[in-house]
């Protein structure tokens, strides 16, 4: 099986869906290097009480135990949903090279949906691609954040 963007973005989406069952918002993430899956992770924030939990955020830690170093280099990440500006900058810090995305995040994108981070002049360049089974990604958060709101107008009532 030849392994593509779309394969290791199939692998970050059953993550996401393994945050939607504990009940965070379904996001998710693979990290890559030499077409091998190293690390993986997905939204824990409530279930950690920590803003920091973050899916990619949790695989960088993963991957920089496995290589034995926070530097990432060689490798690239997967995520079902466009990075906000602090995973934005712990993919820069760890000289990750390349980042998938699926669905654009016009709340806090720190791609091309709200700023622009990966577009800076920083000493590392990040290689980036949105729109990674968009729809499938994008399907997943709302039909979450819709069963949410749902819940939520029950108990409210």
């Amino acid at each position: 099986m030849q392994k593509n963007n779309e394969y290791f973005m199939k692998l970050a989406l059953k993550e996401a869906k393994k945050a939607y069952v504990i009940g965070e918002t379904p996001i998710g993430c693979v990290i890559v290097k030499d077409d091998k899956v190293i690390a993986r992770g997905y939204n824990r924030r409530e279930k950690d009480k920590l803003s920091l939990a973050h899916a990619e955020v949790i695989a960088i830690k993963k991957a920089s135990k496995v290589i034995g170093d926070w530097r990432l280099e060689g490798c690239k990440l997967y995520v079902t949903l466009e990075p906000c500006i602090m995973c934005a900058g712990a993919i820069i810090q760890s000289r990750i090279e390349e980042v998938y995305y699926g669905a654009k995040d016009y709340r806090f994108g720190a791609d091309v949906s709200y700023a622009h981070i990966f577009d800076l002049n920083f000493n590392h360049k990040v290689q980036i691609e949105g729109g990674i089974l968009e729809s499938e990604c994008s399907e997943l958060i709302s039909s979450f954040f819709k069963e949410l709101r749902s819940k939520n107008k029950l108990e409210n009532k």
